[in-house]
């Protein structure tokens, strides 16, 4: 019969095969087929391409691509050509699921374009592909001939691993009509089958019969399979054993050592003798269950001979028949249940990983798509995903047993540039394990940090008559970012002084933001620059920073003193200051003026007398330069004094200028002429004196007609000259007011001295009138003052020494 069914069933499942019934839906992210089993590999399962709505053509851009589970067998590939899910492996239902009235299996598929994941899920329908069978193909009874009608002995159970209309659905008993079968169905739905006596026997008629029982499946084509069941009738054997418990069910842990004892069962006879002494055997044993267990046929006592693992099987069931000596048995199931510990660590796979991203990426980044699984189940089969609290990540979970590494927070490459980000993942139980990965994560720099300066502003000093090409000072700025965009240009971007003065003075090195002097500095010119420097980095788009700069030029003593006055004579002439003979000690016969173009104390002046006709007979101010006398004059004083004032400067090296200054000891011009005329012509005692007199009123009298011509020519050239000092103002605009303070603080004034010369004509003697004007300050108020007769030129005075006397109007 089975032989006759096996075309049909082939051919059916073969047109099962190509004809796949299949249908999806998405529910919650997930997308469903259903497919037979025993498929051929190559399969068409289903279009995940369309059923995702992406066109086919460009399929491989997608980077649509199956997840592996961790651990699990890969039953299914896609075809990147045209989006097909195909079957990669022979599927058996049986094999995968066992007992388990439904059947799925689940994967994800990864879309990379959008980093997304979908969760497949794909239903294995059952094939009658499994024909009942049973354990033992002859099955040996024996039954006692005083057994009465209705006597019951149980019969093996067939086995068909299909499930629902395809299992075991009837029992048949055929070769003798003494017996009949009673099937039951059990709570659990399995069907026990029992042999029933339905005639007495008589083991002198028969001592043996033949049944052939019979097991058919629901399957289209029907299934069914055989066994041969061969009854000894014996002698009177009328009690046969009974068990304690028609199931033996017991709960053991997964870790119990080898050798435990796991149940004890125990069945009685109410036989005596032989016929009471039971014996137990197991049933059914598969090769599965066979090495795990061992039962002691005496005792009844079954130990673990194995290593128990929930995950791999998280019960047992099987038969124990007892046996008597009368050879009449019973039987009874025994199920061990184990319960699951926390023997396994989660697993955790990286399917995706990103080891760089720029710091400027927004929250939500996915960084990594973790794959986590645990082979325990129940408590002991829950994990929890985490990463440290103190790093801007955190983990989302997206479907089934997948969760998300995503940024949380910014980044700062400046703060951190690279992170190590353990994931740790860890289950439920107790005690808990867990399973940590390290995933390295480097970030990118962008340009978000502008160069900045040390200081806020600078400033420098740099001494005058620097050499061209001298280094003046540097600048230093620093950028947080790395390579080009913390490589920093520097510029100079403004000055307040003048773009023609910065240009041809000041030039920085754009990579070292080094300053040089392109020319020397002067401090007289000018005596500061400020200016801006630009720093730019080489980002894109470049930041900058500008920072202000002072550069003070300081000065040096390059400027010896310039004497004001006495003015240096232009003709070869030495002016002349009076000093009256009844001068008491400290009167001020004049005053030396000087000034320095320098500053500071380059510019601090100190006045000494180094050379003088008596010495000890005048004094000058060290810091004032004002001479005055130190005594009374004497008769035997020189009239004609001659001194040289050396004015310094404080400069290192000092500077000097020297003048030299005439006082004639007088009380008026009339005794000047007397007295020099007496000084420069000594009486010759043997010359003619009357001669001499006679000479000298004649040149006396030419001299005086020569005097009033130049006089009146003078007078005239000083009229006009008054006149043009009237319409004018004189500046000394390029002489700084500082320049005239000197070493003790006091500012120097210049006092100018007007004297009014009047002549009157007399036969031998001219009588000069002087008369001292106000003091007023020369330089800050540039007043000349009207002269009349103040210069009495060298041809008008021509007296016997030859020497040329020039009256000046001065301080």
């Amino acid at each position: 019969m089975e032989d006759t069914q096996r075309p049909r069933s082939c051919k059916q499942g073969i047109l099962q095969c190509l004809i796949v019934m299949f249908a999806w839906k998405a529910v919650s992210g997930q997308i469903h087929y259903s497919i037979p089993e025993e498929v051929h590999k190559g399969s068409f399962v289903g279009n995940i391409a369309k059923d995702l709505r992406m066109d086919g053509k460009q399929l491989s851009d997608h980077g649509l691509r199956i997840v592996p589970n961790v651990g699990m067998i890969q039953y299914f590939a896609l075809n990147v050509n045209n989006g097909h899910l195909q079957t990669s492996e022979r599927i058996d239902r049986e094999k995968i699921c066992g007992e388990v009235e439904k059947c799925i299996l689940t994967f994800q598929v990864l879309l990379e374009s959008k980093l997304k994941l979908y969760g497949v899920e794909v239903e294995i329908t059952d094939l009658n592909d499994n024909a009942p069978h049973f354990p033992v193909g002859e099955q040996e009874l024996e039954i006692s001939e005083g057994s009465l009608p209705g006597f019951l002995v149980s019969l093996p159970e067939a086995q068909d691993p299909d499930l629902g209309i395809n299992s075991i659905q009837s029992y048949q008993l055929t070769g003798s009509g003494h017996f009949s079968l009673d099937v039951q169905i059990g709570p659990n739905g399995i069907r026990n089958t029992e042999l029933v006596l339905e005639k007495p026997l008589d083991r002198e008629e028969q001592s043996a019969y033949d049944l052939i029982l019979t097991a058919t499946d629901g399957g289209d084509p029907v299934r069914s399979g055989t066994a041969q069941i061969k009854v000894k009738v014996l002698d009177a054997n009328d009690n046969a054993p009974v068990f304690t418990q028609p199931v033996y069910e017991v709960s053991v842990k997964e870790n119990i050592p080898k050798g435990s004892t796991i149940v004890t069962i125990s069945a009685t006879d109410l036989d005596e003798g032989i016929n009471g002494e039971v014996k137990y055997t197991l049933k059914n044993p598969t090769a599965l269950d066979f090495p795990m267990f061992l039962l002691n046929s005496t005792t009844g006592e079954i130990t673990l001979t194995g290593n128990l693992d929930y995950e791999e099987s998280s019960f047992y069931e099987f038969e124990v028949q007892a046996k008597d000596g009368g050879r009449l048995s019973a039987r009874t199931k025994v199920i061990i249940f184990i319960a699951d510990l926390n023997d396994n660590a989660p697993e955790l796979a990286i399917t995706f990983a990103n080891n760089a991203i720029l710091e400027n990426s927004p929250p939500g980044t996915v960084i990594a798509i973790l794959n986590v699984r645990d082979r325990d189940s129940g408590v002991n089969g829950e994990v929890t995903c985490t990463v440290p609290n103190n790093l801007p990540f955190q983990l989302k979970k997206s479907i089934d047993n997948f969760y998300s590494l995503v940024t949380h927070d910014a980044l700062d490459r400046e703060e951190v540039s690279a992170f190590n980000i353990t994931v740790t993942v860890s289950d439920h139980g107790m005690p808990p394990l867990s399973t940590a990965t390290v995933i390295a994560l480097h970030i990118l720099d962008t340009n978000d940090n502008p160069p900045l300066f040390e200081e806020r502003d600078y400033t420098f000093y740099s001494a005058e008559n620097n050499p061209r090409g001298s280094l003046i000072f540097s600048l230093k700025a620093n950028d947080a970012d790395w390579e080009e965009n913390a490589r920093i240009l520097y510029s100079i971007i403004e000055d307040r002084t003048s773009n023609s003065l910065l240009s041809s003075y000041l030039s920085i090195n754009s990579e070292t933001g080094v300053v040089y002097a392109l020319s020397s500095f002067d401090y007289e010119d000018f005596r500061e620059i400020q200016f801006q420097v630009k720093a730019e980095d080489g980002g894109s788009p470049p930041l900058s920073s500008n920072v202000s700069v002072t550069l003070f030029i300081l000065d040096q003593n390059d400027n010896a003193p310039e004497i004001l006055y006495p003015s240096p004579p232009t003709d070869g002439s030495t002016g002349i200051e009076l000093a009256p003979r009844s001068s008491e000690p400290g009167y001020l016969v004049t005053k030396v003026v000087a000034v320095d173009a320098d500053a500071g104390q380059n510019a601090w002046l100190s006045y000494q007398l180094t050379k003088a006709t008596e010495p000890g007979l005048f004094t000058v101010g060290l810091h004032t330069g004002e001479i005055r006398t130190a005594r009374f004059f004497l008769e035997k004083d020189t009239l004609k004094q001659t001194l040289v004032v050396l004015v310094k400067d404080n400069g290192q090296p000092p500077l000097s200028a020297s003048v030299t200054v005439t006082i004639v000891l007088a009380d008026n011009i009339p005794d000047i002429l007397s007295d020099l005329s007496s000084i420069s012509a000594p009486v010759d005692p043997q010359s003619d004196l009357t001669f001499y007199l006679v000479l000298a009123v004649a040149f006396v009298s030419c001299l005086f007609f020569t005097f009033l011509l130049a006089l009146l020519a003078v007078r005239l050239h000083r009229w006009r000259t008054s006149q043009l000092f009237d319409s004018g103002s004189l500046k000394f605009s390029s002489v700084p007011v500082s320049q005239f303070v000197g070493i003790d603080g006091v500012r120097a004034f210049l006092h100018s001295y007007c004297h009014e010369v009047s002549l009157t004509a007399d036969s031998r003697k001219s009588q000069f009138n002087i008369s001292k004007a106000n003091y007023s300050n020369a330089l800050s108020k540039p007043q000349s003052c009207e002269v009349s007769d103040s210069m009495l030129s060298s041809e008008d005075l021509n007296l016997k020494n030859g020497d040329p006397i020039l009256i000046q109007v001065s301080q």
